[in-house]
C-alpha cells in the first residue's frame, strides 16, 4: 500500500469516522434526554392522580369510622341524611 494512502486514511479518515460518530451519539444523548424528560412528567402526573385518589378515600373512611362510633341515633340520623343527598 502506498504511503500516501496510509497518511490520507490517518489525518483524513479516522478524524472525520470519528466527528460523526461523535455527532451521533450526540443526537442519541438528547434522544434519551427528552425520553427521561418525558417519562418523569408522566411519573409527576400519575402520582399527583393517586395523592388525590388518595386523600378521597381517607376522606370517607373517616366518614364511616365516624358512623361506625357514632352511638345508635346519631348513625341512624347520618344514614338517613346520607340517602336523601343527590348522586354525583
Amino acid at each position: 500500500m502506498p504511503e500516501w494512502v496510509l497518511f490520507f486514511v490517518v489525518v483524513v479518515g479516522i478524524p472525520v469516522v470519528a466527528g460523526v460518530g461523535a455527532d451521533i451519539f450526540k443526537r442519541w444523548l438528547k434522544f434519551k434526554e427528552r425520553q427521561l424528560e418525558l417519562t418523569s412528567a408522566q411519573t409527576a402526573e400519575k402520582a399527583a392522580q393517586y395523592a388525590t385518589h388518595s386523600d378521597r378515600l381517607e376522606q370517607r373512611v373517616r366518614v364511616l369510622e365516624r358512623i361506625v362510633t357514632d352511638k345508635g341515633i346519631v348513625v341512624a340520623e347520618e344514614i338517613e341524611r346520607l340517602r336523601d343527598e343527590p348522586l354525583n
